[in-house]
């Protein structure tokens, strides 16, 4: 039905871009009016349309004209004019949408119309890139026309350090470029900050998400963190790492292809390979036990040892080396399932990072405490409007609309689409499909015609190299994570007359590769070559305005070899173009259909020729997990061999559906990720607020009134009887008791004759107690000299500030072991999600209730004076991003905030201390600090 609907009325993007045609024809109509202004006039242009703004005037209805002026800056400062599809993709980019755009079509250009137009508001707008280089570059060379219309530009990089004023200046901009994770990082820093003038953003207005499905999709997984060093020692994980080593693995594909129950498996912990888990067996129980001198693994006590083992069998079992990570100058660094890329400073957390340095035999890092972190999820959702643009989005809709409320918009090419997207090419055997995969790469090479082959992790690109070599090919490059500093120059130079090129299936991505040639890439090495230093090349060949006097002689000599590669290259272009064009291969499917379009992608940029197939064996990872068990019969029954192709119909259905199965399953993964973090997102929005409401100096003495009140209201009604009374001395004396350090002496109220004390009573003579001390010490304190305020209101920020964020950090980790907790409740037909709802509100109740009670005990008890520098330690700034449930670094395992919740004596004593033994485990309640109060 919605096929026939489609042909009829045309696709939803059809249908969203006829409604945008007439906003075009308005823009491309003021080209020539536009283009008679001069620089001066041009640049008038942007005071003018903030007057209209403040007039009353919307974006929507400037924005015809502020597209032209931007289109005319454009020309004259780049020689560029957006095209007809760039201006669409300008405007959906506006409405806050997805412009889904393909491979060189511009996407770069398209981002600074919307800008310019949304930095009218003045509230700044960020363009959000993927790397460093992408945010320097694109700030410099589009920052150019922004800065001809009068607007300022901004970089938000890691270059920066943590400069406080040079982050704070590049965020005022009116346009600011930067990385996702330096943004999402000084998010944090800023709620981390001791006071406003640390702080360096301004809010989240509007943004623009390059590479958006990258960012929002692959990334989404991926929490910001920024953690602090614990004081765990990690000889545990040594130990641990020993006792695996003696273990025997049985590995399935899923758990249901287990046929005996664990206790007759010959097993020591058992690897499902599609739920990426490992368990230990009632035989690896025992063994465990036994080694490690233990009654009994499930016991409470016990908790740390197993989460220890049960880690390190994850490690030995699942994560694969050249594949979830490498090991490089003794450091296991992950690389990226996506892209294939080093993640450079990014650990797995909850020790599984620390898990495989004990594995593979390298220094085993300190561990870790989380101060604060966010998911990219929910820091993309702050944003009053948020857009993207990316050459695949589609397939991933369904995500983009859910968490996001993100609509995609699919825009046309500025040429017709050259490209032959071939079948794929179905073999039995890994053997037979690689054997065809080099007839094809020689058979391209033979003809001049480039190839670039996708493989899905370094393992398999080395390999595919290895083969290539013995079929006597010995000219080609191989670009993957262990080889990533040459990415930009290789992936440049695969369209050269002959090339072929073999690298992880999102490597380069965001480097065109253009037939015949990167004549750039060519002038750039001719520039080394004679001595020039990469600083200076960078200066060079950037877009910054300059005077210096070595920048431009380097500019003019770069200037003249590119020009010399441009003639040379062009004719090879011709000769790559009568060969077919750039040829892509893929080595497998993806597990996401996006990949593989991204990989096609790589090929027949704006109308050039382009060819792309798939090699596709029966054995890859996608069908053995998740393919059809009914092709897999089909092949037994034809009985085909190793080298003969079979009809890709066949297995086209297949493939899909493992394909849609996987990106469902990841999507859910996302989704539960998200839906735990919004408990938290909900809790950290309340802190952060009233945090912000500290630094900006408001008054916060009503607070802490309330906060006494409270406090003295809970502690009567707790004391009081059924009836509302006290009614013993002793029952009073208690209540009196805990406020007898602060503002109450012991004895100062007694019980009346009668024996009975209403609760009102009380609380209204305790209250004036209070209130009077505290005014007495808010006058001892005097003015803060120079100045003539009250210290105190100072002091009450100090603290409240200062105890907010101890308890808070105390709460993040006291969540983590909840809903680490509560995920194993499912097995009792309970939602994991439910349960951590309702358990973190009760914590965060409870927490609350610690912050009032420890900010009024400090109020009263800390010795100051008006001459006291009110400083406390500057924000942590050894920043880790990891994984959720792979990602960060170990936490230390904090108690959850309880309110006179005393330990049992078999728990784990809350002081951390761990028994003699070396096992690391903690030491029981009653054989620490319990023994001393019996």
């Amino acid at each position: 039905m919605l096929k026939v609907f489609s042909k009829i009325f045309g696709s939803h993007s059809d249908r969203e871009l006829r409604d945008i045609e007439p906003l075009i024809v308005k823009i491309e109509a003021l080209a020539d009016e536009y283009g008679a202004l001069t620089d001066a006039e041009l640049k008038a242009k942007t005071p003018w349309f903030r007057e209209r703004l403040a007039r009353g005037e919307t974006l929507d209805d400037l924005l015809p004209e502020a597209f032209a002026a931007a289109r005319e800056a454009a020309y004259r400062e780049l020689r560029m004019r957006p095209y007809r599809v760039q201006l669409i993709g300008g405007v959906v980019l506006h409405q806050g949408r997805i412009a889904e755009m393909k491979t060189g079509e511009g996407k770069t250009l398209v981002a600074v119309m919307p800008a310019y137009l949304n930095a009218l508001a003045g509230k700044g707008v960020h363009i959000v890139t993927v790397n460093d280089y992408l945010a320097k570059r694109d700030s410099a060379w589009m920052g150019k026309v922004h800065r001809a219309l009068g607007l300022t530009v901004g970089c938000i990089v890691s270059d920066l350090g943590h400069d406080s004023d040079a982050r704070r200046a590049a965020y005022a901009a009116d346009i600011t470029y930067g990385t996702n994770n330096e943004m999402g990082f000084d998010y944090l820093r800023d709620n981390m900050a001791r006071s406003r003038g640390d702080m360096v953003q301004r809010g989240q207005s509007f943004a623009i998400v390059d590479e958006v499905d990258s960012i929002l999709i692959d990334e989404a997984r991926t929490p910001l963190i920024i953690s602090g060093r614990a004081d765990e020692a990690t000889e545990l994980y040594a130990q641990v790492d020993d006792f695996v080593k003696r273990l025997k693995v049985a590995v399935f594909a899923t758990v249901d292809d287990k046929k005996e129950d664990d206790e007759n498996l010959d097993a020591d912990y058992i690897v499902d390979e599609k739920g990426r888990s490992a368990t230990l067996t009632a035989r690896g129980i025992a063994k465990a036990e036994s080694y490690f001198h233990l009654d009994n693994l499930a016991d409470l006590d016990n908790n740390t040892l197993s989460h220890h083992i049960n880690q390190s069998i994850r490690a030995h079992g699942i994560m694969k080396r050249d594949i979830d990570y490498i090991v490089k100058d003794d450091e296991v660094i992950i690389v990226d399932e996506f892209t294939g890329r080093l993640m450079i400073g990014r650990r797995y957390n909850e020790g599984l990072h620390q898990a495989i340095e004990a594995k593979e035999q390298v220094k085993v890092e300190g561990e870790s405490r989380t101060l604060a972190t966010i998911t990219f999820q929910n820091y993309f959702r702050l944003y009053d409007k948020l857009s993207g643009m990316t050459g695949t989005a589609l397939t991933e809709a369904e995500e983009f609309g859910a968490i996001y409320k993100l609509d995609i918009i699919e825009i046309p090419t500025n040429k017709p689409l050259a490209r032959i997207d071939n079948p794929d090419i179905v073999y039995r055997t890994e053997v037979g499909k690689y054997n065809a995969i080099i007839d094809q790469i020689i058979k391209c090479h033979d003809k001049g015609q480039p190839v670039l082959v996708g493989t899905v992790s370094i393992e398999k690109s080395e390999h595919l190299a290895k083969l290539l070599r013995e079929r006597g090919l010995k000219q080609f490059n191989v670009l993957n994570a262990k080889n990533h500093e040459k990415e930009a120059e290789i992936v440049a130079q695969a369209g050269k007359l002959g090339a072929v090129t073999i690298a992880t299936n999102m490597a380069g991505r965001g480097t065109d590769i253009v037939l015949g040639g990167n004549a750039e890439f060519m002038a750039k090495n001719d520039l080394r070559k004679e001595g020039m230093s990469d600083e200076l090349i960078d200066a060079a060949t950037g877009h910054a305005d300059t005077d210096d006097a070595e920048v431009l002689a380097a500019r003019e000599k770069y200037a003249e070899r590119l020009q010399a590669h441009e003639i040379s290259t062009s004719a090879e272009a011709e000769a790559v173009k009568k060969a077919g064009g750039l040829f892509i291969i893929g080595t497998e499917r993806h597990e996401a259909r996006r990949i593989d379009n991204q990989l096609r992608g790589r090929s027949a940029r704006q109308g050039d020729p382009g060819e792309t197939r798939f090699f596709i064996a029966a054995t890859d990872d996608i069908m053995r997990l998740f393919g059809s068990d009914r092709f897999s019969g089909a092949m037994d029954t034809l009985k085909i061999d190793d080298n003969t192709p079979i009809d890709q119909k066949l297995l086209s259905n297949a493939i899909e559906t493992a394909q849609k199965k996987v990106e469902s399953r990841n999507f859910q993964s996302r989704k539960s990720v998200l839906e735990f973090d919004d408990v938290m997102n909900t809790q950290r929005a309340l802190i952060y607020d009233q945090r912000a409401k500290v630094l900006a100096g408001e008054d916060v003495r009503d607070n802490i009134r309330g906060m006494i009140t409270d406090l003295v209201t809970s502690a009567v009604d707790l004391g009081a009887d059924e009836h509302g009374n006290i009614t013993s001395q002793s029952d009073l004396d208690e209540i009196l008791s805990q406020f007898s350090t602060m503002f109450i002496a012991r004895g100062s109220i007694e019980l009346p004759a009668n024996g009975k004390l209403d609760k009102k009573t009380l609380t209204d003579k305790i209250l004036e107690q209070a209130f009077r001390v505290y005014d007495a010490r808010e006058k001892q304190l005097g003015n803060i000299p120079d100045t003539g305020k009250p210290f105190m209101r100072e002091f009450e920020r100090f603290i409240m500030r200062t105890v907010v964020d101890e308890y808070w950090m105390d709460h993040i980790d006291a969540m983590d072991e909840l809903r680490d907790g509560v995920r194993l409740r499912a097995y009792g037909q309970v939602n994991p999600v439910d349960e951590y709802k309702r358990e973190g509100f009760e914590m965060f109740e409870a927490m609350i209730d610690g912050i009032k009670s420890e900010v009024v005990r400090r109020l009263y008890t800390t010795k100051v004076t008006a001459e006291t520098e009110l400083k406390s330690k500057a924000a942590p700034r050894n920043v880790v991003a990891g994984f959720a449930g792979e990602g960060g670094g170990e936490k230390p395992k904090s108690q959850p905030v309880r309110v006179a919740k005393k330990p049992k004596p078999n728990d784990p004593c809350p002081c951390g201390a761990l028994r003699e033994n070396g096992t690391g485990l903690r030491k029981k309640y009653k054989d620490c600090h319990g023994r001393l109060e019996s």
